[in-house]
């Protein structure tokens, strides 16, 4: 059988599907264990996300749809199948850099658990926007 040429893409958080079925050449994803990107026929996985951009490639050399997630899972299946399941995700461009720094600065100034995971998914999205610019 020949090599899948194309990725099979859903992407959801709880209140909302993203992508169901779409056909895709390509996702970038923020995993723990390293930032990657996923094309056809890549090895079977399941990573856990961490705060950062989730990149969605239509096809080669088009423009990469840009969401920001808070963290989640992505699976892929030895069927080219890629499921991305964030707890939060918006598109990058509904975002603003100068809020998203002032946030950063109000959750810095306590240290308590709640603050440090507010501060955490804050400089992941300070730093998306920065690098997008």
């Amino acid at each position: 059988a020949a090599a899948p040429t194309s990725l099979t893409l859903n992407f959801a958080v709880p209140h909302a599907t993203i992508h169901r079925n779409a056909t895709i050449f390509q996702a970038n994803v923020p995993a723990v264990s390293g930032d990657m990107g996923i094309l056809a026929a890549h090895v079977p996985l399941v990573d856990q996300l961490k705060p950062g951009i989730v990149e969605i490639v239509q096809s080669a050399g088009a423009k990469a749809e840009k969401y920001f997630v808070s963290g989640g899972f992505v699976t892929v299946t030895p069927d080219s199948i890629i499921n991305i399941s964030a707890v939060e995700a918006a598109p990058l461009e509904h975002f603003d850099l100068e809020t998203a720094k002032r946030n950063l600065d109000e959750a810095q100034r306590s240290d308590s658990p709640v603050n440090r995971i507010e501060a955490e998914i804050y400089q992941a999205l300070v730093t998306a926007l920065t690098q997008s610019k």
